[in-house]
């Protein structure tokens, strides 16, 4: 019942998923680091008021403590739930625990599609992928801590600039008859 729904329960019939990632843990490392320096600040505060004056003081830090794990709680199960799905036909975005919110964009709209890597991002294996779109900015302009962005990045292009292996190989087919064909004029001449 409180349960989010399925990512896959909001493609048609007709479609064809190609992708369905969860966002980077990356983001979660900064909620993780403010978790921790409210608690570490509540812990020394909770040593520095005095023993015998302190009792209200104390259970108030310790609530605001739990407060704390509560929303960082939420904020993982948030990461979660989040989905980034790309079909053959459309860009899906689902998130929310309580409320759903689906964002989605019809892959014919994309006319341009940008990835970059920050430093970190080399390292810990994410990306930010940027979705242009003719006319406005739409819901999913800029999709970040997208993981293996290189394998997503791929599969996007071959899905709105056409089938790029497909190509590849006609290309490399065709240069490997070329060089036949100038083998056997050479062995000819020998």
């Amino acid at each position: 019942m409180f349960a989010p729904r399925d990512p896959d329960e909001y493609l048609l019939d007709t479609e064809r998923r190609v992708i369905r990632v969860r966002r980077h843990w990356a983001t979660l490392v900064w909620d993780l680091f403010e978790a921790t320096g409210l608690l570490v600040g509540l812990v020394m505060v909770s040593y520095l008021v005095p023993q015998g004056a302190g009792g209200l003081v104390q259970n108030i830090l310790w609530y605001a403590g739990l407060i704390i794990l509560i929303r960082f709680a939420y904020q993982v199960l948030d990461w979660y739930v989040e989905r980034v799905v790309v079909t053959d036909k459309r860009f899906l975005i689902t998130s929310g625990i309580f409320t759903t919110n689906v964002a989605m964009m019809p892959i014919t709209k994309v006319t341009d599609l940008t990835f970059a890597r920050t430093m970190m991002g080399r390292i810990l294996g994410y990306g930010t992928l940027v979705v242009e779109s003719a006319g406005q900015i739409q819901a999913l302009n800029r999709i970040e801590y997208v993981p293996n962005p290189t394998e997503v990045e791929d599969a996007i292009s071959a899905l709105v600039f056409g089938d790029k292996k497909g190509q590849q190989q006609d290309r490399f087919s065709m240069l490997k008859a070329r060089r036949a064909a100038v083998g056997k004029r050479k062995a000819a001449k020998l």
